[in-house]
């Protein structure tokens, strides 16, 4: 595998992981938790993360479809936390499978991406996966504060 697909995977793997320190501990009740109006649990947004992993590196970048139903993944509850730290590790073993089939070439190459209704580049989709992926890495961490916070008071 060349050295760029081995380093996103190695980024990929560091945020998985900052989301398994996240939670880890939390009972049941901390994962269903809503902080708020308009505000997601820690399962939907771990759920979320996976589902959306799996559409940017396997939908546009592979072009495999997942038949992904984006709204189901923001209804979740009750779901434990070893089937939703599985969902990472399947969707990150996902991701591994797919870029060891990609070059530096493929980089550079368009596909069509659903969700933005347009062409990106497989270079654009790798990285808005990572950003993705970061952004709601910030925000589990944000809500186990406030959910600690609240045990707390």
């Amino acid at each position: 595998m060349h050295s760029f697909f081995e380093d996103y995977l190695d980024n990929m793997q560091e945020l998985l992981d900052d989301v398994r320190t996240a939670v880890a501990g939390l009972p049941q009740a901390a994962l269903d938790w809503m902080p708020g109006t308009g505000c997601n649990s820690l399962s939907q947004i771990i759920t979320h993360i996976a589902g959306a992993e799996r559409f940017w590196i396997g939908d546009v970048v592979a072009g495999m479809p997942s038949d992904r139903d984006r709204d189901a993944e923001f209804q979740v509850r009750g779901i434990e936390m070893e089937t939703l730290l599985k969902k990472l590790t399947d969707s990150l073993d996902f991701t591994h499978r797919t870029l060891e089939k990609l070059t530096p070439e493929d980089l550079q190459t368009s596909r069509f991406s659903s969700r933005k209704r347009s062409e990106v580049t497989v270079a654009w989709a790798l990285g808005h996966a990572l950003k993705h992926t970061a952004q709601h890495l910030g925000h589990i961490q944000l809500t186990r504060q406030m959910w600690e916070t609240l045990m707390r008071a």
